[in-house]
């Protein structure tokens, strides 16, 4: 909630009289001033999404009562649209336009894709393909896999982006966490990708599917690694993410990290048995193994909740190689200070480490707020 605080002035006046001018230069008719009245009518008071859907009744006043007129004016906004945005424009600008298409040309499939996949590089369909996926299934799973294989980022991205099922800030896609089988193809489509921007949306898909089916992930990303290809290596590894805090043993292999690593010795030390909210925590892991390992050093830490339980929270710390028999010294701090985000509680908070997924050690202090 509070990024979208922050995002909703990309969203304010500065943003209703840009797409006033653009809407206006390709459509003279386009009543620039009825517009911009009634799009800032209010439009402070609102949040970030409730901006969105005000500024889509707004445009469908002022736009053809027709979808398919509209439709060939906001493809003239698409090629009238700033390249390199400058200044006080922001690509948040284009999302009314977008997410118009999703409320008005939902009775026109076919018509809205074509306008979709011109309007996506200007800020993203993702939001706006999931009514279509939830009205017109099959129909818009054929278009997502066609556009996996064209020449634009953006709507190579749009296909993996819109049909992850578990999308932030968008409509939910249930059926899809039941059975993730019609997103495969698309991300079979999408692994080995030259672009960044694509791969990364592909490894959060991977990443969505895996709270839900993490071994139908894991097998996919071993069949995966087969392919011995860089950018495919890069999203099963950002990909698995959530499965790595999540402590799955079977997930370290797949990263290149040791299966089942032997810990001779292993002590974990805390600066203080007793803090005060606000100070610091220092900790500090020596450990050695019997043979050269590949590790993933995490720690948790178990928060005092109010009803007296523990709640916990996985941190990143190091990822290690050591060598045979050679002691090998960590050192971490952890900041108590107050936090918008989280309410401390006296009493014993716990620090566990976490080698490959697993707890390796345990040590425990008293909180005093």
């Amino acid at each position: 909630m509070a990024e979208q605080t922050a995002l909703k002035a990309q969203l304010g006046p500065v943003a209703v009289e840009q797409l006033a001018q653009v809407l206006q230069s390709v459509y003279p008719d386009f009543d620039q001033q009825g517009f911009i009245s009634q799009a800032n009518h209010q439009l402070e008071v609102l949040e970030l999404k409730d901006r969105v859907r005000h500024l889509i009744a707004a445009l469908a006043v002022h736009l053809p009562e027709g979808f398919c007129e509209t439709a060939q004016i906001l493809e003239r906004v698409a090629e009238a649209w700033p390249e390199s945005p400058q200044g006080q424009w922001s690509s948040f600008t284009a999302w009314p336009l977008i997410d118009y298409v999703s409320v008005y040309g939902l009775n026109h499939p076919q018509r809205a894709f074509v306008l979709l996949e011109a309007l996506t590089p200007l800020f993203t369909a993702e939001f706006a393909i999931r009514p279509f996926l939830d009205q017109h299934f099959e129909l818009t799973h054929q278009q997502l896999l066609r556009w996996t294989r064209h020449d634009n980022e953006h709507v190579r991205r749009l296909a993996s982006e819109g049909i992850r099922p578990r999308l932030p800030w968008a409509q939910q896609l249930p059926a899809l966490r039941r059975d993730p089988a019609p997103i495969w193809p698309i991300l079979e489509a999408l692994k080995t990708d030259s672009s960044l921007y694509v791969r990364r949306s592909v490894a959060n898909n991977l990443n969505d599917i895996s709270k839900d089916h993490p071994e139908a992930v894991m097998a996919r990303c071993r069949e995966w690694l087969q392919l011995q290809n860089k950018n495919t290596d890069w999203l099963i590894n950002h990909g698995l993410r959530t499965l790595v805090k999540n402590g799955r043993a079977e997930v370290y292999p797949l990263l290149g990290f040791s299966d089942k690593p032997e810990l001779k010795a292993l002590e974990l030390q805390l600066s203080e048995t007793r803090l005060k909210l606000g100070a610091s925590l220092q900790f500090t892991l020596t450990l050695t193994t019997a043979q050269a390992e590949r590790l993933v050093v995490d720690y948790r830490i178990g928060f005092r909740r109010a009803d007296g339980g523990l709640s916990w929270k996985v941190f990143k710390w190091k990822n290690i190689k050591t060598q045979a028999d050679t002691p090998l010294t960590l050192k971490k701090s952890q900041s108590f200070k107050p936090l918008s985000t989280r309410r401390y509680y006296p009493g014993e908070h716990l620090v566990e480490c976490l080698v490959n997924g697993q707890v390796a050690a345990r040590a425990g202090f008293e909180l005093s707020v």
